[in-house]
């Protein structure tokens, strides 16, 4: 039996699509705030760290694809920041927990998303997005 891309409770959120400037479109459920957003695509291959890598100066601009399965566990606090304001794009994983497991945490990562006004998808394969960021695609990321 294959693995559940979508995260519980992803009933909740509304539909979202990743599309590549290939036509290559990826379906699953927004995290984050509703919108759209174009940017380049990177990865990042960390275990920890997604709220300082969201408001990492080096990431301005770009939709970050997280490679670990699961992001969003520990949710947010108000300590772990690298700026006051995330500074990526866009954000793309794979499972989102809909369950907070940390007792720092002042809010979730949707949450987080939403108020910064932060365009996110969860349900993805990320794994064949990394394949194809060597190639410097551009991606059309938002709602259906």
């Amino acid at each position: 039996m294959l693995p559940q891309l979508f995260p519980e409770g992803a009933d909740r959120f509304p539909p979202a699509i990743l599309a590549l400037a290939d036509g290559t479109i990826f379906r699953g459920v927004s995290i984050g705030a509703p919108g759209h957003t174009v940017a380049e695509v990177v990865f990042n291959t960390a275990m920890t760290g997604y709220q300082e890598i969201l408001t990492d100066p080096s990431y301005n601009g770009q939709i970050v694809t997280l490679t670990y399965p699961h992001i969003g566990n520990t949710g947010i606090n108000v300590e772990d920041v690298e700026n006051t304001r995330v500074l990526a794009s866009g954000l793309v994983v794979r499972d989102c927990p809909s369950r907070v497991s940390n007792f720092r945490a002042t809010q979730s990562l949707p949450e987080y998303l939403a108020a910064q006004g932060i365009v996110a998808i969860s349900g993805v394969e990320r794994r064949l997005i990394v394949q194809g960021v060597g190639d410097g695609v551009e991606v059309d990321f938002g709602e259906p």
